[in-house]
């Protein structure tokens, strides 16, 4: 073998790519300080829909890791309500927002162990029943923000990232493994131990205007850490020490679970795939780019359901891997 060869197979392998998400790291963590707001609206706009296309593909080719594809049809059911809740302020299903999050994330765990439909069914009305009788649709009580704001986003992009990494440092038992995942807390850590005044560059305009959809995420998590009380209008959001570190947690946890998805090309193989579907994926992605390019509102409506799909679609794999990180550590314990 080559000195080239060997250098990409170390590259390759798992502790070469754990070491590749540990720069990975280092950037986002850098490119938050400095632009929080733009690296934000320019990972969601351009690195987003790419993660989504690729991912549900390869989701698709592992059978959404549950054992009937039948059963993601009302994940579907459920992202339609919440979408057509976005195109319509009016429309009464925004009253039932938390309620669909909460009922598709426990739906998904249900699928995983109950194979007759009636009990999934019925299972999954008893969580909805449930759910609208603890008030998860009532903002700003707790248990809304936990599921209709933090569990598509922050909860999304960051602890389930996060369940990832420590599921793959468990199952290869490496060092590189364990350092990444320290590295991935310690990155978010940094953001609010060391919050320099007037650093990085200002958010632009056209960022306030287009961070608007947003906003939402950024006080329920500054209200959450105990900086005060932020409403959404407060244009202490774009300027403020501690909003700014909120900024930078997001834009961090964001840019980062794109990054590492991309970089998993040699682990799970999800670019492995046929050649139509490829230039199928690549087209609907620079159409998506293009979208936002011409309007960013335009663009976070048209490819907002794809957005949520994405999400709902993942929910069973999250629930597998908190399940495997139980196993393993249930091993570890036992030796």
């Amino acid at each position: 073998m080559s000195e080239s060869a060997g250098f990409t197979s170390k590259l390759t392998s798992t502790e070469g790519v754990n070491y590749i998400n540990i720069g990975l790291m280092l950037i986002s963590l850098m490119a938050a300080y400095i632009v929080p707001f733009e690296l934000f609206l320019f990972s969601y706009a351009v690195l987003g829909p790419l993660h989504y296309l690729t991912e549900i593909s390869w989701l698709e080719k592992k059978n959404y890791f549950i054992k009937s594809k039948k059963d993601i049809w009302l994940f579907v059911l459920l992202v339609l309500l919440i979408t057509v809740g976005l195109f319509d302020a009016k429309s009464k299903t925004n009253l039932l927002t938390g309620s669909f999050l909460f009922s598709g994330f426990v739906y998904a765990l249900i699928i995983l162990f109950v194979e007759k439909l009636g009990v999934k069914l019925l299972l999954v009305f008893l969580t909805f029943v449930v759910s609208v009788m603890l008030n998860l649709n009532r903002y700003p009580d707790l248990l809304y923000i936990l599921f209709a704001v933090w569990l598509p986003t922050i909860i999304h992009v960051y602890l389930f990232t996060g369940a990832f990494i420590l599921l793959g440092a468990l199952k290869t038992r490496s060092v590189s493994g364990i350092l990444s995942l320290f590295f991935f807390i310690g990155c978010a850590i940094m953001f609010f131990i060391y919050v320099p005044v007037n650093f990085g560059i200002p958010v632009s305009e056209y960022g306030k205007k287009a961070y608007t959809f947003f906003r939402i995420l950024n006080t329920t998590l500054y209200n959450a850490f105990g900086f005060g009380d932020l409403k959404l209008n407060d244009e202490a959001l774009f300027f403020g020490t501690k909003a700014i570190a909120v900024m930078r947690f997001i834009a961090f946890s964001y840019t980062y679970h794109y990054l590492n998805w991309f970089s998993k090309t040699t682990v799970i193989k999800w670019n492995q795939i046929s050649k139509n579907r490829m230039v199928l994926i690549i087209g609907l992605w620079i159409v998506s780019v293009v979208l936002y390019l011409f309007s960013y509102t335009i663009g976070f409506y048209a490819l907002f359901l794809l957005s949520m799909l994405h999400v709902f679609f993942e929910f069973p794999l999250n629930h597998q891997a908190f399940i495997g990180i139980g196993k393993e550590m249930k091993t570890i314990l036992r030796r």
